[in-house]
């Protein structure tokens, strides 16, 4: 008998008919003698509509209030999948998050957890319940409800395997795995058998939405036995470990794309020490993250510097940079968008020169300008226009030998939550 954490995503119940064909594999691990603790986000676009009927109302709701009603939609969905279990012959029990024993820090919207005290969990599983938990929340010291954003049932699923010391966390979503690139755009990319948590972490801050980051973090910190697979069949999935086997002669093992950038630059800004913290310093006050930073050399006593950084937060970072005007003059301010960052990823580029070369080949080949440039030991990123981004991402994946026979995708936009 094995414990498993099982997390399905939205769209793998985003209707009754999915969810009674979720309760159908939850129970079949049950009835093969192992204990389930299962993880559930919002049905479908339960989460989109409660962000519209908030809009209707506000222009700018409350962040507590928000919190109040987002964390509804994954409420219902424990209840219902709970149901469905129950009609199945088998007990369950559901928990929302700060029952589950989820403790976070008081930032809404966006919260961390703190602790997790699952003994509601574990004295469940212990009477012999399938137990639910709903995702994506948990409640602050100060008894506050909270959210944890962005791929929090992800985080969730894995912290509470973490908790309670599981065998197996399962991620199920509508893809069968971890594949070397989007398989709706390369249908001839391979699915990955396993993928070292390092790679993994690189390809979700890189743009793969099968994963969250924080997710990944979780996990490699907690070295949590992860699993990505489909919640529409059951074909073995991907397993994400600390140390994954390379393939013989494979260096890079995926290929990302983020499209939400935007590239920022100051011109003729004064070459003295400190400047470079002054801005980024206010950026990072301001909350913005930055990502490549690209310095030009120096002429007359002035440089140029360019850097990335979320398409949605350009304006705000202009907005900071005008502000710092005053003090630290430069010549002017541009931005750029309509772009999109390619990355690709391999713990085996270490040990093999060449391996940025020829991405670079590649994309200038297409007749394609590279702007910005970052790199790592198992990753290059490299940021152009967007308009051709398919054509590399198929003349990339061909390059470095990740193409397999055509196969058939079936699936819908991945869970991300």
């Amino acid at each position: 008998m094995a414990l498993f954490v099982m997390k399905f995503g939205g769209s793998s119940v985003g209707d009754t008919e999915r969810m009674k064909r979720v309760a159908k594999r939850i129970v079949e691990k049950k009835e093969q003698g192992h204990q389930c603790v299962v993880v559930v986000s919002a049905m479908g676009d339960t989460t989109d509509d409660l962000i519209d009927k908030s809009r209707l109302l506000s222009d700018n709701p409350p962040a507590r209030e928000m919190d109040m009603l987002l964390t509804t939609g994954e409420q219902i969905s424990v209840a219902l999948l709970s149901m469905a279990i129950h009609s199945l012959g088998h007990q369950a029990k559901s928990f929302t998050g700060w029952q589950a024993g989820f403790r976070t820090d008081d930032t809404h919207g966006k919260a961390r957890i703190a602790d997790i005290e699952p003994f509601r969990v574990i004295d469940a599983l212990d009477t012999g319940n399938i137990v639910i938990v709903a995702g994506f929340q948990g409640m602050s010291e100060s008894g506050e409800i909270t959210t944890l954003g962005r791929g929090g049932s992800d985080t969730t699923a894995v912290a509470l395997a973490a908790a309670i010391q599981a065998d197996v966390c399962e991620i199920y979503t509508d893809v069968d795995g971890i594949y070397s690139t989007d398989p709706r755009i390369v249908r001839c990319a391979r699915k990955l058998q396993e993928i070292s948590y390092d790679e993994m972490l690189e390809l979700a801050h890189l743009g793969a939405a099968v994963l969250h980051p924080r997710a990944v973090e979780y996990a490699k910190h907690n070295n949590v036995c992860l699993v990505v697979r489909s919640s529409f069949n059951h074909n073995e999935g991907t397993y994400v470990k600390e140390e994954a086997v390379m393939e013989q002669g494979v260096v890079v093992s995926g290929i990302a794309y983020d499209k939400n950038v935007a590239r920022i630059s100051i011109l003729g800004v004064a070459d003295l020490p400190g400047v470079l913290a002054r801005v980024f310093g206010t950026l990072a006050e301001a909350e913005i993250d930055v990502d490549i930073i690209v310095q030009s050399g120096v002429l007359n006593g002035e440089a140029d510097f360019s850097f990335t950084t979320a398409l949605h937060d350009r304006d705000r970072a202009i907005h900071v940079l005008d502000q710092l005007k005053s003090e630290l003059p430069y010549r002017e301010v541009t931005s750029e968008t309509d772009l999109v960052k390619i990355s690709i990823v391999g713990a085996g580029m270490v040990s093999h020169p060449g391996v940025a070369a020829k991405m670079f080949e590649v994309i200038s080949g297409l007749g394609i300008s590279i702007k910005m440039v970052s790199t790592s030991e198992i990753k290059v990123s490299c940021v152009i226009a967007n308009q051709q981004l398919h054509d590399v991402v198929k003349a990339l994946h061909t390059a470095y030998g990740l193409d397999t026979v055509e196969q058939v995708f079936v699936g819908g936009p991945q869970d991300r939550r």
